[in-house]
């Protein structure tokens, strides 16, 4: 391997297992959510060893170092021996924000039960100011 290798950034993301498909690599990238050296970037863009790639996916930020260029999706062990991982640590589960669920066949909520999820949610409501 030569120091000069690149890869296209949405590929990279894809074969070292930081997103599930190429296509979610793709769509975060076209979505500017894959930063590359702090620069927002396109899914063609060149990674090369030494860049940091920043990507915010499925409500979590992750940084990390691109140590090695891989064009095909590897196997866990390899993945993370391509890449060096700075990011923060996930938030706990508890301080996730619980969102209002329905048991399977309760059907539609009553009017009751649809102003109090809007009330949890923080939208809608009494509160809210009049349209118009």
């Amino acid at each position: 391997m030569t120091s000069q290798e690149t890869a296209r950034v949405d590929t990279w993301i894809w074969s070292v297992r930081l997103i599930k498909t190429r296509s979610q690599a793709t769509a975060a990238c076209r979505a500017g959510h894959v930063k590359v050296n702090g620069d927002r970037v396109k899914p063609a863009h060149a990674v090369r060893p030494g860049d940091e790639v920043r990507l915010r996916h499925e409500g979590r930020d992750r940084v990390v170092i691109v140590t090695r260029i891989v064009r095909k999706r590897v196997g866990a062990p390899v993945a993370a021996e391509c890449l060096v991982d700075n990011s923060p640590p996930p938030p706990p589960r508890e301080l996730l924000v619980a969102v209002g669920r329905r048991d399977r066949g309760a059907g539609r909520p009553t009017k009751r039960e649809r102003r109090e999820l809007d009330r949890l949610r923080g939208s809608g409501g009494p509160d809210r100011p009049p349209r118009g």
